[in-house]
């Protein structure tokens, strides 16, 4: 517990922990055409599924080939928003009852 208190007196000096850097440090948000024209033809990835958020939201969940996926949230007044982005996506396929 001794070794606990300079190291939590240290953290405190220098403002507690490093925040862990981002893949989207900044949100991205472009009018809704300009960033899908950016998905399809530089990151060539396609949307592959979508759900209201709201009556003023759409989520749009883009995909490639390789496993790389974005989270768009696109507004009703015309502006889309690059919110979450990763890899390693992986698609299920729904289960048969039968």
């Amino acid at each position: 517990m001794k070794q606990a208190v300079p190291f939590a007196a240290a953290l405190i000096c220098l403002g507690g922990p490093l925040p862990a850097a981002s893949p989207v440090a900044e949100i991205i948000c472009e009018p809704t055409p300009d960033l899908t024209e950016k998905l399809t033809r530089q990151y060539d990835v396609a949307r592959t599924g979508r759900g209201m958020q709201g009556p003023d939201q759409l989520m749009e969940l883009w995909t490639d080939a390789q496993g790389d996926w974005t989270l768009v949230v696109t507004y009703a007044g015309g502006t889309s928003c690059i919110v979450a982005m990763g890899d390693n996506w992986e698609r299920f396929q729904a289960e048969n009852p039968a």
